[in-house]
């Protein structure tokens, strides 16, 4: 699985999400932009970025997966 389908599959499952996805092959590391994960419980964000990749997960495509999560605000301050 390449990183540009991993961002695509979660920007259409999460809209108004932006993702940044870095790696290759079966690792990826992903920085989530949303004011609505923002908000959320660190365990509930990542439930619902796992969620949408699940059955990659599980058929091998990915391997690992590490998230960061930022507000807009924070990423805009980080870049």
């Amino acid at each position: 699985m390449q990183a540009v389908e991993v961002k695509d599959l979660l920007e259409a499952k999460m809209p108004g999400t932006q993702v940044e996805v870095e790696g290759e092959g079966c690792n990826f590391q992903l920085n989530v932009i949303s004011d609505e994960l923002a908000g959320m419980s660190p365990v509930k964000r990542q439930q619902q970025v796992y969620s949408h990749l699940n059955a990659w997960i599980a058929d091998g495509s990915i391997h690992a997966v590490t998230m960061k999560f930022f507000s807009r605000a924070a990423w805009a301050e980080r870049s």
